[in-house]
């Protein structure tokens, strides 16, 4: 009987311990958009907001997710939470995707997790101007290019909010896949940013060399009210008072003077200008010597300087001027008056204060308040979570399967660009052989047919390879026959014999000419006694 007693309190106590593990194991806030966010999420009735948000599909997923549907707009709409979400007790995950199915040249596509609002203040009010604790995500326009985050911290001293940004923040993925932005607030203070799970950077909340600026504001500041003195002095160096120009020194020498010693080259040509009149340019028909003024032929480099050293006249080349010493001026000693650069003295800043951990706001409501000239922008699986654990196992089964699946998508269809770039060029230089093939003289009999394949085989790109590889194994067959096909020699009788028209040697001489089959069947058709008019080849015309 007592062994039931003792095992009661530890059953009770497994039960607790696995609803406990359970409860944590749930996000603070999770939004799939697998149902419409209309009545859910409200948009933002501020007339400088007309983007159209739309519940829409992924790219090539039956995923849906938050779409902004416009190019060159203003986008807000804000989710307000059941209960806020407490930041300062533990670790707190902040996780969202965005997929760019566009590309994103200049817009925003971060999250502002705003804190608790006005008394007065309502969803469809939602604007810039709309406080927050934490924006973060992409961001990108010019040369900004950076995943944000940014802390709006209250000063105790002054009661002010200011703005905290991340220094040195990871940049976005430049390309249309879907991406994942993680940030992980540590109790030690700690904060790191992940894109797609990959750390891209870690920072001290508290540190100087993190934040911009400090979150602990120095504890000494300039004083605003103090003052230069009127004498002092701030020259390291001052002229040389004492100091008297001396008797050789020239002002008025140049800087450069003529070579004397230069001797002009042999077979320099004195008399020949630089320039010519082209002797191959005529006076255009039109040209109108009372409208158009008396006309000269435009001019050319002169063919005979060329080959000469020079033309026309030769003068000595510059050299620099040894008595140069331009104009002169004291030298500088030591200012015995010299106090320094000055600055003002330190004060006590009376907005410092001292800090163990960031004074985090509640998290009342989530919003995308933001400018795009890029449409296509995909919101989707908004996280806040207590786990970086949960986080992951959301990222694995949401994100990773679309994000693998999109991967590949690209790879086809980067290699089949690839492929059909390389295609193409091939093509052009096996056209252009072939063409060159047509043109030799021996195939002329074949001409017309080669050419007609060819055209062929150029407008019809899909079947370019297998036109190609045909038309290859038909030039070497011709050539094949014509080096190796002739026939044996005939005997005279049998010469003789063959040199006597027949109604049937007639009939297959005429059927074997070349192009005779073609015109036959034309002649069929066509009334007109005349043949066909022979294709002009490329490289005819």
């Amino acid at each position: 009987m007592s062994g039931k007693r003792t095992a009661a309190p530890f059953l009770l106590l497994l039960i607790a311990s696995c609803f406990l593990h359970i409860w944590a194991s749930d996000p603070l806030f999770y939004e799939s958009f697998d149902e419409s966010f209309e009545g859910r999420w409200i948009v933002s009735d501020k007339a400088d907001y007309q983007g159209t948000w739309k519940h829409s599909k992924s790219d090539g997923h039956e995923d849906y997710g938050l779409l902004v549907s416009e190019k060159a707009r203003k986008y807000a709409i804000v989710k307000e939470l059941e209960e806020p979400i407490v930041l300062k007790d533990g670790t707190v995950v902040l996780q969202f995707e965005v997929r760019l199915q566009n590309g994103l040249e200049c817009g925003g596509a971060y999250l502002k997790y705003l804190r608790p609002q006005a008394a007065d203040w309502t969803p469809k009010g939602f604007d810039n101007e709309s406080p927050y604790t934490i924006m973060f995500g992409p961001d990108k326009c010019g040369s900004t290019n950076k995943v944000h985050f940014i802390l709006q911290h209250k000063n105790p001293k002054t009661d002010k909010y200011v703005e905290h940004h991340l220094k040195y923040p990871p940049s976005v993925p430049v390309d249309k896949l879907s991406h994942v932005y993680t940030a992980i607030l540590k109790p030690d203070n700690e904060v790191k940013i992940f894109v797609d799970g990959e750390e891209k950077k870690k920072a001290n909340f508290l540190s100087v060399d993190d934040f911009e600026p400090a979150l602990i504001p120095p504890k000494t500041i300039p004083d605003p009210d103090d003052k230069k003195p009127e004498d002092w002095d701030e020259r390291a160096k001052i002229p040389d008072l004492d100091a008297v120009k001396p008797d050789d020194w020239d002002e008025d020498a140049p800087m450069e003077i003529e070579d004397e010693e230069a001797v002009k080259p042999d077979g320099w040509l004195d008399d020949e200008p630089d320039e010519i009149d082209d002797p191959e340019a005529t006076k255009p028909e039109d040209w109108d010597d009372e409208e158009d003024g008396e006309w000269e032929a435009p001019k050319i480099d002169n063919p005979k300087c060329e080959e000469a050293p020079g033309c026309g006249e030769w003068k000595r080349p510059m050299k620099r001027n040894p008595a140069y010493k331009g104009k002169w001026s004291a030298p500088l000693i030591d200012n015995p008056n010299y106090k320094g650069v000055w600055k003002p003295q330190e004060i006590e800043n009376p907005e410092y204060f001292e800090l163990d951990k960031p004074n985090f706001e509640l998290i009342a409501a989530i919003g995308i308040e933001i400018w795009t000239m890029q449409d296509g922008i995909l919101f989707d699986n908004i996280l806040i979570a207590s786990d970086e654990k949960v986080a992951e196992s959301y990222r694995l089964e949401t994100w990773k399967p679309k994000y693998e699946a999109e991967k590949e998508k690209q790879k086809t269809e980067e290699a089949a660009a690839g492929f059909k770039d390389g295609l193409s060029g091939f093509q052009k230089k096996i056209f252009d052989l072939l063409y060159m093939i047509a043109d030799i003289p021996f195939l002329e009999p074949y001409k017309i047919k080669i050419i007609d394949f060819i055209d062929k085989a150029e407008k019809q790109a899909t079947l370019t390879i297998g036109v190609l590889i045909s038309v290859v194994v038909v030039l070497i067959t011709v050539i094949f026959r014509l080096l190796f096909g002739k026939k044996k020699p005939q005997t005279p009788a049998a010469a003789a014999a063959a040199a006597i028209p027949t109604e049937t040697n007639v009939k297959t001489a005429e059927n074997d000419a070349p192009g005779v089959s073609d015109n036959k069947k034309e002649n069929e058709n066509v009334d007109d006694a005349s043949g066909p008019r022979p294709r002009r080849s490329r490289r005819e015309t």
